[in-house]
């Protein structure tokens, strides 16, 4: 039996250490936070405050799965914890699981009656959890749905003489409309409606044609860039272009999704990546991330910024058009480039990729989920998600993959990393991560992957963030989501 003298040594060294912890997460050093919260529930797994504050850093992190474990730990210590149900009522509202989140919150205000901050919360949630029962009931079946494209014909769009932003002349998208329409974001200014619609239609059938999987020949001699996670912050992406150059058939970019939300310049990015393919598909690939997905962009503030800066027509469109994207490419038959990650069950071959039938909302399990959410992690097999969708992956699984489809390595986004990208998997797996100083706070760099044929050596090219107009991050999301900024 252990002593009281050593008991209560523990107690106060765990006090320590999640004082160090709390220094850590101010500093948003969320990852180091964890480690030592997690010290000091070793020492002391009894005070429920060390699981409810590493529930919030896993919050900070975007791992929703563990932050839900953590809250529901500190509720098991201590049920008439507020803050427990408080973090993991977040944790719920963040993956959009609004109906779970209602009942937290609605426990906060049981345990604090007259706490303003929970009564506030709560009458948000209600709203959200109202509104949801609601588009529910006047949602129309997918069988019988409509797509919103046959009701636009943006040639019978006026444009009206005041306007002198970029315009597209005839149906074709020239470079110099492309440099002209990112010059006009960069001041700020809005593109017309009309060449939006025109934009966006045009990338809709070109999307529509192609497979789940999209096979990238690059010739010996040539370069392919690979990006990751963009997230609206646009200018970040022009920081990219000049140091990079602008995409072009001799300088081609794959952007590996994750375009949209968070960041609160998303329709400047959508449409920038949009008109360069419309220019000349072969100067950039895109594929879908876990974000161009209508749950998300309703959570995250996408949706928002679109109806604020274009239309509700083209909340439609944009989540239609989202349902087209591929979901992941293979450079030369050698590198294999998804959002997230690898699958659940060994054997998965690059025709069953192929054969996914991708025009839908992403399904909350099977090969589509765990492309789009799935993260690898340091030990061999398999384990839950720390986010509470997809899974986690280790090194032999990665192995295997490659194996059995005779490639050489994966490269995957969808994580925030500090120098802008990690290799792991004995260097079979590479994450790139494209949006430095992620949220205007994780203080991470940027990067890119420079891939030069035959040889397809990874070159990796690191960068810092740029300044921006004073639009926060978030800006548009999620009038609930936003409290919990």
């Amino acid at each position: 039996m252990p002593s009281m003298e050593n008991e209560g040594s523990d107690v106060s060294r765990a006090e320590e250490i999640k004082n160090q912890a709390n220094e850590a997460f101010k500093a948003h050093r969320y990852g180091q936070a964890i480690d030592l919260y997690t010290q000091a529930i070793e020492l002391n797994s009894q005070n429920a405050v060390y699981w409810a504050n590493r529930s919030l850093a896993h919050t900070k992190l975007e791992e929703y799965g563990s932050a839900i474990q953590d809250a529901t730990k500190a509720i098991e210590v201590d049920p008439k914890y507020s803050k427990g149900y408080y973090r993991r009522g977040a944790a719920y509202l963040a993956m959009g699981k609004f109906k779970e989140a209602l009942k937290d919150f609605q426990q906060v205000k049981r345990i604090c009656p007259n706490d303003p901050d929970a009564t506030k919360k709560l009458k948000e949630c209600e709203k959200a959890v109202m509104k949801l029962k609601f588009e529910e009931a006047i949602s129309v079946p997918e069988s019988e749905r409509r797509s919103v494209a046959d009701s636009i014909d943006y040639r019978t769009i006026k444009v009206e003489p005041q306007y002198l932003g970029s315009k597209i002349e005839g149906d074709v998208v020239t470079l110099d409309f492309v440099k002209k329409m990112m010059d006009d974001f960069k001041n700020q200014k809005c593109l017309h409606k009309r060449y939006a619609f025109q934009i966006v239609l045009q990338m809709r059938e070109m999307l529509q044609a192609l497979p789940s999987l999209v096979d990238i020949n690059v010739p010996d001699g040539s370069l392919l860039t690979v990006c990751g996670d963009v997230h609206g912050q646009f200018y970040d992406l022009i920081n990219i272009f000049e140091l990079n150059g602008l995409p072009s058939e001799e300088n081609p970019y794959l952007f590996n999704g994750d375009f949209v939300d968070r960041g609160s310049f998303s329709v400047e990015v959508i449409l920038t990546l949009f008109a360069f393919k419309c220019m000349c598909p072969s100067a950039i690939y895109l594929a879908r991330g876990n974000h161009e997905s209508k749950s998300m962009n309703k959570i995250y503030g996408f949706e928002g910024e679109v109806r604020s800066k274009l239309s509700e027509t083209f909340v439609e469109l944009f989540a239609e058009v989202f349902c087209y994207l591929p979901l992941a490419h293979v450079i030369n038959q050698k590198v294999f480039v998804v959002h997230g990650g690898l699958f659940s069950v060994d054997g998965v071959k690059l025709s069953d990729i192929r054969a996914i039938d991708r025009f839908c909302e992403p399904p909350e399990e099977g090969l589509m989920c765990e492309l789009l959410w799935s993260d690898p992690q340091p030990y061999p097999g398999r384990g839950p998600s720390k986010r509470g969708v997809g899974l986690s992956f280790g090194a032999d699984v990665t192995r295997r993959f490659l194996q059995d489809n005779n490639l050489d390595l994966v490269v995957r986004s969808h994580e925030v990393k500090d120098e802008g990208y990690e290799i792991e998997h004995d260097g079979k797996l590479i994450t790139v991560f494209s949006a430095p100083n992620y949220c205007d706070q994780m203080g991470n760099k940027g990067a890119f992957i420079r891939f030069e044929a035959p040889d397809l050596k990874p070159n990796i090219v690191t960068f810092s963030a740029v300044p921006h107009p004073d639009v926060k991050p978030m800006a548009y999301a999620n009038n609930f989501l936003r409290m919990f900024q």
